[in-house]
């Protein structure tokens, strides 16, 4: 029933027919209930609890430290997941982080196909079915049979509907109603908006800003983890405070969290104008003075 060569913590506790392949590593405070079989080369961390009869495939990461800039290595953290579910090859499955109530949960006979990714304080219904590569950020929430298409990500804080459907590579910002069929990416709405404001006889100057707007709205979820220099070159967009405004409706009409906008105002605020657009060292009129030009 357990290899050999596979490394189990006296403090882990194992059900009865528990199956734990070789060079697997198991940790404390995990518990695993009966009738799971964990593959080859698996590693899994507490404090972690799974259910009976869980297929666990090698190569997986399961209960590791969520990846948050935030997260304080050996804070108590759990995560939880249920009975009878599958998870294939190379998944990952962080456990939750203290912002987010410290608890990372997936319910019952789930399917995550190989290299799926479940980020810390994610919760995930019964009976969903991730293909390969699906992808949460933080804080998601997936609803009962819910299906995620290969290579889709959803990104942080957003709600996946009950019995939803995301297509094939579909990039999710906004939460997902039950019962509903999405699909697409950032790039494909740009190119839409882009026949639209053509089609409306918008100005050159106004199609360009809308283009901007949908092409970077994206950016404001990294914003916490961009260098200064990289997050002065943002906010140094061209009409930035639409920027800021679009992504504070957005937010609000979605997930209502607003630590990203919080976030880029007070940059703002605490940063002189002078630092966030520095004078030019040189410019056309110095070169032509030099007679380079």
């Amino acid at each position: 029933m357990i290899d050999p060569s596979a490394r189990i913590h006296p403090d882990a506790v194992l059900g009865i027919d528990v199956k734990v392949g070789p060079w697997t590593s198991i940790g404390p405070q995990v518990e695993i209930a009966d009738g799971c079989e964990i593959g080859a080369h698996c590693v899994i961390k507490g404090p972690t609890r799974i259910g009976a009869n869980t297929r666990i495939f090698p190569f997986c990461s399961i209960g590791d430290d969520p990846q948050d800039k935030k997260f304080v290595p050996g804070t108590p953290t759990r995560l939880e997941i249920g009975s009878g579910n599958t998870i294939r090859e190379y998944c990952s499955l962080n456990r939750g982080s203290p912002a987010g109530g410290g608890l990372t949960s997936v319910g019952n006979d789930n399917w995550l196909m190989a290299y799926c990714h479940i980020a810390h304080d994610c919760h995930v219904g019964n009976h969903t079915i991730f293909a390969n590569n699906a992808t949460l950020a933080g804080h998601v929430e997936v609803g009962d049979f819910a299906i995620l298409a290969g290579f889709v990500g959803v990104h942080q804080f957003c709600r996946v509907g009950e019995s939803s459907f995301c297509a094939i590579a579909a990039v999710v910002v906004k939460d997902v109603p039950p019962y509903v069929i999405v699909e697409g990416n950032t790039a494909v709405g740009v190119r839409m908006a882009e026949a639209i404001c053509k089609r409306l006889r918008f100005s050159n100057e106004d199609t360009e800003q809308i283009l901007a707007l949908v092409d970077n709205h994206m950016k404001f979820g990294a914003v916490e983890e961009m260098r200064a220099s990289t997050l002065k070159k943002f906010v140094r967009l061209p009409h930035f405070e639409e920027h800021l405004a679009l992504h504070r409706l957005d937010c609000l009409s979605s997930h209502r969290h607003l630590d990203s906008y919080e976030f880029v105002r007070q940059f703002l605020e605490a940063t002189p104008p002078e630092e966030v657009r520095p004078a030019r060292l040189l410019t056309g009129d110095d070169l032509q003075a030099m007679g380079v030009l």
